[in-house]
């Protein structure tokens, strides 16, 4: 696993698209228990190099009912982003993660992934690649009980989608504590 993810980080293959220049970010160990499978870096987190160190990090972690000691330990949490590295700026929130990088290494982490338990679905980007495009992102959401025990999508935390959240109230009410027990449960 410690090589696959030097040669991840060290991944330059979309270098000329990236507005920031290539910054792979992913976190795992064989004994992860629960994989985050989101969008892709944002800014802040590229200048950092700390997956999650912003606003829609502080809210995922509010959702999973976990602090960030236990979110940061890569026993309990692996970081698996669609696009590993910054994509640039669009006209509202971020550019859609990079193509490349899903197909090129998703499948080279699963194998090394020996413990999983769980597998966070953030966004849509993330859940129309795992789960199919043939529902919207609400929908699957709203029915996350049909992906289970494997799966539990979720909604992207950024603040840009707060509005998303004030439309579907269900999903802080009674979603999120579900998830929260899941997660203790996991990790107890």
């Amino acid at each position: 696993m410690k090589d696959l993810l030097c040669e991840i980080r060290d991944c330059k293959v979309c270098k000329d698209h990236l507005p920031l220049g290539p910054r792979p970010i992913i976190e795992a160990t064989k004994s992860s228990k629960i994989v985050l499978i989101s969008q892709a870096p944002g800014r802040v987190v590229h200048e950092s190099g700390v997956a999650w160190k912003d606003q829609s990090g502080k809210k995922l972690r509010e959702w999973l009912g976990v602090d960030e000691d236990t979110f940061y330990d890569t026993n309990n949490f692996a970081i698996l982003p669609m696009g590993f590295c910054y994509p640039g700026k669009a006209r509202t929130g971020d550019l859609p993660p990079r193509k490349e990088c899903a197909p090129l290494w998703h499948e080279q982490v699963w194998r090394q992934l020996q413990e999983v338990e769980l597998k966070i679905i953030i966004g849509s980007y993330a859940a129309n690649y795992y789960l199919g495009k043939a529902s919207k992102l609400t929908q699957k959401v709203e029915n996350y009980r049909e992906h289970l025990p494997e799966f539990w999508p979720l909604p992207h935390p950024s603040p840009v989608n707060r509005f998303w959240r004030m439309k579907n109230p269900w999903f802080e009410e009674d979603v999120v504590p579900k998830l929260q027990d899941k997660i203790a449960e996991i990790l107890s």
